[in-house]
């Protein structure tokens, strides 16, 4: 059952954001940023700490006013009917809120009467939501005695509760083992599949390139890259890369890495040099048995690298 309100608009387009700006005192911290999500899609934003993703998602659902823009939610002005298109939306925040003093069922249906689902709806939903969930057998448990990934799990759960148009995922593995960071990546296939659309921002840049259709890297609240992973990674990193360790990779990057790589990083012992033709690379390395290394092709991350820089952000 589809939440109630106006559909969205004829295009597709379930969030559209236009010249978003937002300052607190005299820091601009989102400044002009543009971009849409299409229904049925997994859109990423990415960005160091700071960049202006949380202040952005707060704007979105109408949770902050911007100082300048447009924002059009499920088809809706926000944050003029922000409330209505909040309705119609899904949300994980970055920290679990579940309430502690709460089964995990009744957790869900205290969330659901937020929303006005009537308690007989939200009983005949909830087994398929413990299910989506893997905490069929978990229904009556307090939440205290949950793990971090139950616990993640269920936030997850909560938010499918009203059927939502959109889910929006603020770091949503973020403190998770990889075992519970798998189980919630197929939990969210699983959502795609259904035709379901997804915004959401994280940190692991494998997170990212498995789940997201498009992405947008912003940085100091400005948009700097749009397209899919692949073809970001095309048009901005070369294909090859060599990370090359241990206490004498950076000697034998500057006598040899820096004339044969097509470009070269450094990061405490590491050398990254990357490459269009690893051939020379490797034969190097092939004469100097004592180098640890790795050979792989160009990834997300390496992207996010060369777009934002290596240095540490608070």
């Amino acid at each position: 059952m589809m939440a109630k309100g106006a559909p969205p608009s004829d295009d597709g387009v379930v969030l559209r954001v236009a010249g978003l700006r937002k300052s607190y005192g005299d820091s601009e911290v989102v400044r002009g940023l543009d971009f849409s999500i299409r229904r049925g899609e997994c859109f990423g934003l990415l960005g160091p700490n700071g960049a202006g993703k949380t202040t952005t998602l707060r704007c979105c659902l109408g949770l902050i006013d911007p100082d300048g823009g447009s924002i059009e939610l499920v088809g809706l002005p926000v944050p003029q009917a922000a409330r209505a298109a909040r309705v119609r939306v899904g949300v994980v925040p970055q920290m679990d809120n579940l309430d502690p003093d709460f089964t995990v069922t009744e957790n869900l249906v205290v969330y659901g009467r937020y929303f006005g689902i009537p308690y007989a709806t939200l009983r005949a939903r909830i087994p398929k939501l413990l299910e989506f969930a893997g905490l069929s057998s978990k229904g009556d448990v307090g939440i205290r005695t949950l793990s971090g990934g139950m616990k993640r799990r269920l936030t997850l759960a909560r938010a499918l509760v009203n059927d939502p148009e959109l889910l929006i995922l603020d770091e949503p593995t973020t403190g998770l083992d990889p075992q519970a960071r798998h189980l919630i990546w197929n939990g969210l296939r699983q959502l795609l599949s259904q035709g379901k659309t997804i915004l959401l921002t994280t940190h692991f840049m494998d997170e990212a390139e498995r789940l997201a259709t498009r992405l947008a890297v912003i940085d100091h609240g400005v948009m700097i890259a749009s397209d899919t992973p692949q073809a970001l990674i095309r048009a901005h990193v070369e294909p090859e890369v060599i990370e090359v360790f241990g206490d004498e990779a950076l000697a034998w990057a500057d006598a040899h890495g820096r004339a044969l790589a097509t470009r070269l990083e450094t990061a405490g012992e590491t050398a990254f040099c990357y490459a269009t033709d690893p051939k020379p690379l490797l034969a190097a390395l092939a004469d100097a048995p004592g180098l640890r290394y790795l050979h792989r092709p160009a990834n997300l991350e390496d992207l996010f690298i060369k777009l934002t820089g290596r240095e540490l952000r608070d």
